[in-house]
This record gives structure tokens, C-alpha cells and sequence, in this order.
């Protein structure tokens, strides 16, 4: 049997030696492949660790943000509820104010009623000046009191000042022109002359006729002509024409008073 030949020792060193070469070249590529798919995956990972960071930071920005808004409306809160609890009472005080103006308003009506009524019966009673105008203003009270639509403050504050005005007659002087009825129907314009309230005189627009009121015969009364000077200068008087002066009026009573004597 004869035997396979050899080879010699120093080639099979060398096929042994690339042989282990290309062993360790393919081991060395698996490994490179290896190590770049992992550097592949660290990337990714990396990544997606970045962008839960990023997300993390946001969502603690938001948090912060609302807990921040959060503690404003609590402390807003606390403040609307202060102030609820403090209209709450002031509610309650006013509801109790009305209630006493309705039955001071309930007591007053008929108060406020009195007065216009004294106020008529004193201008029926007084001198007979600017009839029309005072009698309007009686009317106009009457119609006020009938009102639900104005309070009552208002109505008190209207009838006096009607008192006011009726007050003021007492201290003034006035010229002014009207109808003066003089009976059995017959009626002449002339200029009407009033002296605070001791005197209410009139004279014709021709100035030939002069009157005077008597209070105590609730009727107009002729004068003599000598009044027709100290009339006609009251007038001019009274529609600031002329400087005031001294005037002479009839005073009934106390010419009456004086003759007695």
C-alpha cells in the first residue's frame, strides 16, 4: 500500500498561516459589523432619549406654568369670595333700607298730601297775584303725588319748592300784565303792581284807572287818582326802570287803624 505524498513543512506552515489569516479577517468583519450595528442602535437610542428629555422639559415647563396659574386663581378666588360675602351684607343692608322706606314712603304719602293741601288753601286764601301760574303749580303737585313712577324724596323735594317759591313772593316786588276781572262779566287788561304781600295794586294801560285788592272784602276796590303817580312809579320799580324808592300803597287796615285812633 503505498502512502499519500507529503508536502513539504514549510508550505504547509504557510497554508496553515492564511488559513488563519482568513479566519481572523472574516472574524474581524463580523466583529466591525457587529460594532457598527450597535453604534447604529446607541444613535437611535440616543434619540429617542433626546426627544423623552425634550418632552420631560416641556411638560415640566407646563406643569410649572399651570401650578403658577393655579395658586393666582386660587389667591383671585379667595379675593372674589371676600368680596361676594361683603356685597352679600351690603345687599342685605339695602334690602332692609327698603323695606323701611316702604313704610316710611307708606307714612309719608299722606303727609306730602296735607301739605299740597295747605299750600292750595293758603294761595286760595292769599292775594289774588298771578292766579293762573300759582293754581298751575297746585296742579302739577296734585298730578306729581299720583305718580308711582317718582319717589317720594322727589315728591318732597317739589312741594317745597313750591313753598319756597310762595315764600319768596313775600319778599319781592313784580310787575306784570294781565286780565283783571272787574264783575258782571266784563274784563279789562292792565298792569298789575304787587308789593311782597302787602299790596297788590293795579292801573289801566291808559293810566287813567287805578285799584287796589282789599283782602278783607275779597275784592277789587277803585283808588283816587292820587295813587296814580306812586303806582306808576312801582311799576317802573318793579320792571327795573327806575331806582327803588319809597311807594305809596294803600293799606286799608291801617288806615282804618288810624282813623279809629
Amino acid at each position: 500500500m503505498s502512502r499519500p505524498p507529503r508536502m513539504p513543512i514549510g508550505r504547509a506552515v504557510l497554508l496553515a498561516a492564511a488559513l488563519a489569516a482568513a479566519a481572523g479577517a472574516a472574524d474581524l468583519q463580523v466583529a466591525l459589523d457587529a460594532r457598527k450595528a450597535v453604534n447604529a442602535e446607541s444613535v437611535e437610542s440616543q434619540k429617542r432619549i433626546d426627544a423623552v428629555s425634550d418632552e420631560t422639559d416641556a411638560m415640566l415647563v407646563d406643569f410649572r406654568a399651570t401650578t403658577k396659574q393655579i395658586d393666582t386663581l386660587n389667591v383671585y378666588n379667595g379675593r372674589m369670595r371676600e368680596l361676594i360675602a361683603s356685597q352679600e351684607e351690603e345687599l342685605a343692608a339695602l334690602q332692609t333700607e327698603i323695606d323701611e322706606v316702604d313704610v316710611v314712603g307708606r307714612a309719608i304719602a299722606p303727609l306730602l298730601l296735607k301739605m299740597v293741601g295747605a299750600l292750595e288753601k293758603f294761595v286760595e286764601l292769599d292775594l289774588p297775584f298771578l292766579p293762573e301760574e300759582r293754581g298751575r303749580r297746585i296742579v302739577e303737585l296734585r298730578d306729581l303725588l299720583a305718580r308711582s313712577d317718582v319717589t317720594s324724596a322727589e315728591k318732597y323735594r317739589r312741594i317745597m319748592e313750591a313753598y319756597q317759591i310762595e315764600n319768596e313772593y313775600g319778599r319781592t316786588i313784580e310787575a306784570y300784565r294781565a286780565t283783571l276781572d272787574a264783575g258782571e262779566g266784563e274784563s279789562r287788561t292792565v298792569d298789575f303792581l304787587r308789593v311782597g304781600r302787602v299790596a297788590l295794586v293795579y292801573q289801566t294801560l291808559e293810566g287813567q284807572d287805578v285799584g287796589a285788592w282789599d283782602q278783607e272784602k275779597r275784592a277789587w276796590v277803585g283808588l283816587d287818582a292820587s295813587y296814580r303817580a306812586s303806582i306808576e312809579r312801582g311799576l317802573r320799580v318793579a320792571r327795573k326802570q327806575a331806582a327803588p324808592e319809597m311807594i305809596r300803597v294803600p293799606l286799608p287796615a291801617a288806615e282804618r287803624a288810624g282813623g279809629e285812633g
